[in-house]
């Protein structure tokens, strides 16, 4: 590990979009339990919320955050079946498996909803954006992956937003594989819900997803939710009256998330974030290609989150092979999720630095020669 963090990786050291690999500090902090209605716990909840919502700028732009057990898709159901009315109609901007995922849950919940859809290696088109509000007045709602994770792509949210806002529609942002590493002010940019979670770019373990929200859309919301569970504008008015989570806490993964948080704190938030990723992606992509694996996006339009490599060519290379050799030395990467070809993907997010990823680099350019034979 380099000097920003105490102690050592793991055992194995995850390459992934989330879970990732974490420091000991932050592991450290789930070895207290907690009472779920204790004063103290009630505290460490509204100073979670404080933070995450700082992240954004959300207070000054009269925003809340409301947290959710589970894993960042609560996060997503919760604000998409909450804030978007039962009469309204969602327009999903998609190009990956994560926009579509959002189309999945207006089934289930019976949301109407239309999909605009883009190649898995074009980001969203905001002109395009632009016709479709115009052709179709009865769209109230629109929903973007600000990160897509089925590729690394970065789509333009700023750009989405303005001509969202333009049109006077609401605006959900999934900044799962952003929050915390990407830069996005409330202030700048106007949106109803943003949905992100513990276990990704804030780099704590998974269990927290949570949704930074306007609180006139939150105020307005009551009644829409279908479910009792996942339903965000209860769980906020919970959380604002007493302070408490409406249902059993994941106590020890929030405890958690706040020693993360110290540690993004030191690190200088997210531009620091930022720098360390984009140099793990620099460092991954020049590595990658010089043991002749090609990435599926071109470099302006890949987010240093996690890259995707296309299979190569002349047939020696297996992927569950590949996978296995990593695994069996303590590297863990991911396979593809591209409809359009086959793929693996590797992470450049987590509690690492240049030297883990030089690390990966050593152990894939063995696998590689073995492979090849």
């Amino acid at each position: 590990m380099t000097t920003n963090w105490d102690g050592n990786p793991s055992e194995n050291l995850l390459l992934t979009p989330g879970p990732l690999t974490t420091t000991p500090a932050t592991r450290r902090a789930m070895q207290r339990d907690w009472g779920s209605r204790d004063c103290d716990f009630i505290e460490l909840t509204a100073r979670i919320r404080r933070r995450l919502l700082a992240v954004v700028g959300g207070e000054a732009a009269a925003m809340t955050c409301v947290p959710i057990q589970g894993s960042g898709t609560f996060a997503v159901e919760a604000a998409l079946q909450t804030l978007v009315p039962r009469d309204g109609k969602l327009l999903i901007l998609v190009n990956g498996a994560y926009g579509r995922r959002m189309a999945e849950i207006c089934r289930v919940t019976g949301r109407a909803h239309e999909v605009l859809e883009w190649p898995e290696d074009r980001p969203v088109d905001p002109a395009a954006v632009a016709a479709a509000l115009e052709a179709d007045r009865a769209v109230t709602d629109v929903a973007v992956v600000h990160v897509e994770t089925t590729s690394g792509l970065l789509n333009p949210l700023a750009e989405v937003a303005e001509v969202v806002a333009t049109a006077g529609r609401r605006l959900h942002v999934d900044a799962m594989s952003s929050f915390g590493a990407i830069g996005i002010e409330a202030g700048a940019m106007q949106f109803t819900s943003l949905f992100a979670s513990s276990n990704k770019c804030l780099e704590g373990v998974p269990g927290i997803g949570f949704v930074i929200a306007d609180v006139v859309a939150l105020t307005c919301a009551k009644g829409n939710a279908v479910s009792l569970a996942l339903d965000l504008e209860a769980q906020w008015r919970g959380l604002e009256s007493a302070g408490q989570w409406r249902f059993t806490p994941p106590t020890h993964v929030l405890a958690a998330l706040d020693a993360a948080l110290d540690q993004f704190d030191a690190e200088g938030g997210v531009p620091g974030r930022f720098t360390r990723y984009s140099r793990n992606c620099a460092v991954l992509c020049a590595g990658m290609r010089e043991l002749g694996f090609t990435p599926w996006l071109d470099d302006a339009l890949q987010a240093p989150v996690i890259v995707t490599f296309r299979i190569p060519d002349g047939g020696w290379f297996r992927f569950g092979d590949f996978y296995d050799s990593l695994h069996a030395r303590g590297i863990v990467i991911y396979p593809g999720k591209l409809t359009a070809l086959d793929s693996f993907r590797i992470g450049c997010i987590g509690a690492i630095g240049e030297a883990e990823i030089r690390r990966a680099l050593g152990v894939i350019a063995e696998t590689v020669a073995a492979m090849r034979g």
